[in-house]
């Protein structure tokens, strides 16, 4: 088991570190993610690392991302918001219903998501998170199963963009591809979070993927 965990940790690891790296090298002014976890960490908040670089592992393929997502605990969300924002006071924290964006109001471009566990499913996700280290700095990512569905809520969204959602279907697929284990009991049960009758779709959309169908967005 200990042997497994870690394996699994030096693949996140580094995937999430090469995430950073293609992200310094495209992204202007990019903020390195493993600086936001020191400084996360450091004030003792809980979270739950996503988006690119926390799935980044799962996809077993870095690439470039605009901004880094967190899930964070209810009650560290106010903190958090102040902290990055003294932190990175470029930034501007906009408080929404289920996440506060800091956005760069010049540019218009969010660096940071900080997600809200008042969703459903993001309520569950520190409930299957696996534990990694990015540059000495401990961090959760998702499970397996938490990632896909992380994947299939706005893959499945009816006001996400039509763009974004091509790209979370095709990090959905690949994650499907280079994953042999999944839990389809405990996949289906995310599934359900995102919308009554979700775990149903989701595994069926697994089932899809494994046979190269295209997916019905």
């Amino acid at each position: 088991m200990a042997a497994g965990t870690a394996v699994l940790g030096d693949i996140h690891a580094r995937e999430i570190a090469l995430t950073s790296v293609l992200t310094g090298h495209q992204v202007v002014n990019a903020i390195p993610v493993e600086d936001v976890i020191k400084l996360l960490n450091t004030a003792k908040i809980r979270f739950v690392l996503a988006g690119a670089h926390g799935l980044a592992g799962w996809r077993d393929s870095a690439r470039a991302t605009e901004d880094i997502d967190f899930v964070v605990m209810a009650k560290h969300v106010k903190r958090a918001s102040k902290l990055l924002v003294g932190a990175y006071p470029h930034l501007v924290a906009e408080d929404h219903e289920v996440v506060v964006r800091l956005r760069n109001p010049d540019t218009k471009k969010v660096a940071i998501d900080l997600m809200k566990t008042n969703q459903p499913l993001y309520g569950a996700a520190f409930q299957h998170a696996v534990p990694t280290t990015i540059k000495g700095q401990p961090c959760l990512i998702p499970t397996l199963e938490m990632a896909l569905a992380m994947k299939f809520a706005p893959m499945i969204s009816l006001t996400r963009e039509v763009d974004k959602k091509h790209i979370d279907a095709g990090d959905f697929i690949r994650m499907v591809k280079v994953n042999a284990d999944i839990d389809f009991e405990t996949l289906a049960q995310l599934g359900d979070l995102v919308y009554p009758g979700g775990g149903k779709e989701i595994v069926e959309k697994v089932h899809q993927a494994r046979a190269g169908k295209t997916l019905q967005l």
